[in-house]
């Protein structure tokens, strides 16, 4: 999950020397094996064949290990197309045939991310497709933008870095503040090294594809990409204002005004990118992804959708098999972190967290962190209002948003009529001024 809330990298930790009790050397001996776990699994995912042969051969069970999804290294393996990790991990005796929770098998998962000497590879060993093609996996088969030189495609020369500023940095590259054509732009620049990741292309691919379709005033506008020369870039509109969390973490709980106001721009530019028939499903929702035109303050819009999906809507509450765990796991909706079929209702869920922090001043679940947050949240919970001064509406609305069941949850119109009848009802000293920049 790049740049995702809650993300960590993997690192070894050390048997202890000495325990106090013979509990305590099992439990200790526990954390050293969970580790290693995480550390076969992650070299695997790294396609670091001597990392990988170096703990089999300290620990060859460690093969066969599992992951949250109950995916083994040969599953990993299997899904990126690292040759020479899969016949280590068949040479020391790897079940070729292990399903992960979603029944699938290794060849299932080559199968679904099409890696065509994987898929021999494992069928000369033995290897069956149980499962549904690698389900969890999603192979997002998108093509270059346009085969011919774009109105939008921009030549790197154009691009002033002379004195450009470092925004936000990520697993597959960083954002700058740099010049185009004398504007200030936002360039979101992937790593050099990444530049030839067949699945980083082709993410990067995927949110050009999508950005090129966007218009509206509450969605960062593209301005265009490198596509044809290294390393890729993409070119948005650059918005002085900074993002919402910077906003939230300097200014704390909002007023009821000022809140419904920021809710109102973040429903609108939802409410367009959940219309049909081609609904958009953001998936990663969060304040760090709102972003403020300026400094007054008074304008928000909806960005970063590396992780969003487009969908072709047959019918309205038609629900999708879609990665799990896609997102932060601070806004993330129960049936994404339980890895369930789920809908652009997750998006809903997102937003109520969001309107529940600029309401209260602090995170949902601040006590906990994102992934224990995420866990206490599919379990049932939900933050806590403390706050004496919010608006019962507010709270109502929040509260509905945020439903364990997502067919209960309203849409983003929905939500708009609820929000603007609510701002009606606040005393007119408590309206937003309206600026004109």
């Amino acid at each position: 999950m790049s740049g995702s809330e809650g993300s960590s990298g993997h690192s070894a930790v050390g048997e202890a020397q000495t325990a106090p009790s013979a509990a305590g050397r099992d439990k200790k001996k526990e954390k050293a094996r969970v580790s290693r776990t995480s550390l076969i699994l992650w070299h695997a995912h790294q396609n670091d064949i001597a990392a990988v042969r170096k703990l089999l051969e300290e620990e060859p069970s460690l093969v066969n290990a599992r992951d949250y999804d109950n995916r083994t290294p040969l599953h990993v393996a299997a899904i990126h197309g690292w040759i020479d990790v899969a016949k280590c991990l068949l040479e020391y005796k790897a079940d070729v045939n292990a399903p992960d929770r979603w029944k699938n098998t290794p060849l299932a998962d080559a199968e679904g991310a099409k890696t065509s000497h994987m898929i021999e590879l494992l069928k000369s060993y033995g290897g069956m497709s149980n499962g549904h093609n690698g389900s969890h996996f999603e192979p997002r088969p998108v093509p270059p933008p346009l085969p011919n030189k774009c109105d939008w495609e921009i030549d790197p020369p154009e691009l002033d870095f002379s004195s450009s500023t470092l925004i936000g940095k990520g697993s597959f590259g960083e954002i700058v503040k740099a010049g185009w054509r004398g504007t200030p732009v936002a360039v979101k620049r992937i790593l050099p090294n990444l530049s030839d990741d067949r699945l980083v292309i082709q993410d990067f691919r995927h949110e050009v594809n999508l950005l090129v379709k966007l218009r509206h005033p509450n969605i960062v506008q593209f301005l265009g990409a490198v596509t044809e020369k290294k390393p890729l870039m993409l070119i948005t509109e650059y918005l002085r204002g900074g993002d919402l969390h910077q906003h939230l973490t300097e200014k704390g709980a909002l007023n009821p005004s000022t809140a419904i106001n920021f809710a109102l721009d973040i429903a609108r530019g939802m409410a367009y990118l959940h219309s049909e028939p081609n609904v958009i499903v953001h998936r990663d929702l969060k304040p760090r992804n709102v972003l403020l035109v300026n400094t007054n303050a008074d304008h928000l819009k909806v960005g970063d959708f590396g992780l969003s999906k487009l969908i072709k809507a047959q019918h309205s509450h038609d629900v999708y098999k879609m990665t799990g765990e896609t997102g932060s796991y601070r806004y993330m909706a129960p049936e994404v972190f339980k890895h369930r079929k789920y809908d652009k209702k997750v998006d809903v869920f997102s937003f109520a967290m969001i309107l529940y922090e600029m309401l209260e001043g602090d995170p949902p679940m601040s006590h906990y962190q994102p992934f224990e947050a995420a866990k206490y949240v599919a379990e049932g919970h939900r933050p806590m209002f403390r706050s004496k001064g919010s608006i019962p509406e507010l709270r109502e609305l929040t509260e509905q948003c945020w439903d364990a069941d997502m067919n209960k949850r309203p849409s983003f119109l929905d939500i708009l009529k609820r929000l603007e009848k609510i701002k009606e009802t606040l005393p007119s000293d408590h309206h937003w001024h309206i600026f004109t920049s």
